[in-house]
């Protein structure tokens, strides 16, 4: 592992072949040519845990403003909005739109295949039935291709890149999965609690969703600044209440040589 690493392999590529190592050595001793206490099986290698980045607000406006489709608005909105993944997004049916009560009905998620209910905002309800307006009645998928035809990942991956280049984003490296992490910064900002995001998002655990705490923790940044800000200020206080106790020291050094030079003309 130490010679892997030496060589300048990423981590996930080094525990990769731990694990081919691990199953080379569990056939081996199922065929009884060595004895299961040969292999340390404790070893493991623990990943750094990757921070989700989200959009700046700022390019969010940029983003929405280079001139989207009606299509292509809906589906950055809901995905904004939502905090769906893109495969879900890609696979909802009109059916499952509830849009009286601004909802979306996910059956089966991507990751965990549990069902959850999402919810939109009214910028995104707008964009949406744009869509509506405009979209083939026939195609029973809520976003579609060419001739109705089912959207691939790489093509609304194609679309969104086309779009950040419009806005002149292009160097900033954001993805399609960007919007999802977005989604639950923003929400986080406004104080939403992290039990209530942690199912909006479809998380199996709430560790995964305190991942986007680390970013987004207003409470934790609005104390800190004012912790600073008290410091800085007592800090401050310091510095003027020594300056003025060397003003004085030296308006006192200044006064002594003059009374002198006053008592030497009286002598």
């Amino acid at each position: 592992m130490e010679h892997e690493q030496d060589r300048g392999l990423k981590l996930s590529t080094v525990r990769l072949r731990l694990a081919v190592v691990k199953a080379f050595m569990r056939f081996m001793i199922e065929q009884g040519i060595v004895k299961e206490e040969v292999f340390p099986w404790k070893l493991k290698i623990k990943m750094p845990e990757v921070l989700p980045r989200a959009m700046d607000p700022e390019d969010v406006d940029r983003l929405l403003a280079a001139g989207v489709g009606v299509r292509d608005r809906a589906m950055i909105l809901l995905l904004l909005r939502t905090g769906m993944r893109i495969g879900e997004l890609l696979s909802t049916r009109v059916m499952d739109v509830i849009m009286r009560e601004r909802k979306i009905l996910i059956f089966e998620a991507d990751k965990n295949q549990r069902g959850r209910v999402v919810y939109f905002s009214d910028d995104a309800k707008e964009a949406l039935e744009a869509w509506l307006k405009k979209r083939n009645k026939g195609v029973e998928l809520l976003f579609y291709g060419q001739k109705g035809r089912a959207l691939s990942y790489p093509a609304a991956r194609m679309v969104f890149m086309k779009y950040l280049d419009k806005a002149g984003l292009s160097e900033k490296g954001y993805s399609l999965h960007c919007l999802r992490h977005t989604f639950a910064t923003d929400l986080l900002n406004a104080r939403m609690p992290m039990e209530c995001l942690e199912k909006l998002m479809g998380h199996s655990q709430l560790e995964v969703t305190r991942r986007y705490a680390l970013l987004s923790d207003k409470t934790r940044e609005e104390e800190y600044f004012k912790a600073m800000a008290i410091i800085e200020r007592r800090e401050s206080d310091v510095h003027n209440r020594c300056d003025r106790e060397l003003q004085a020291l030296f308006e006192k050094t200044q006064l002594f040589p003059s009374h002198c030079e006053e008592l030497h003309e009286f002598a």
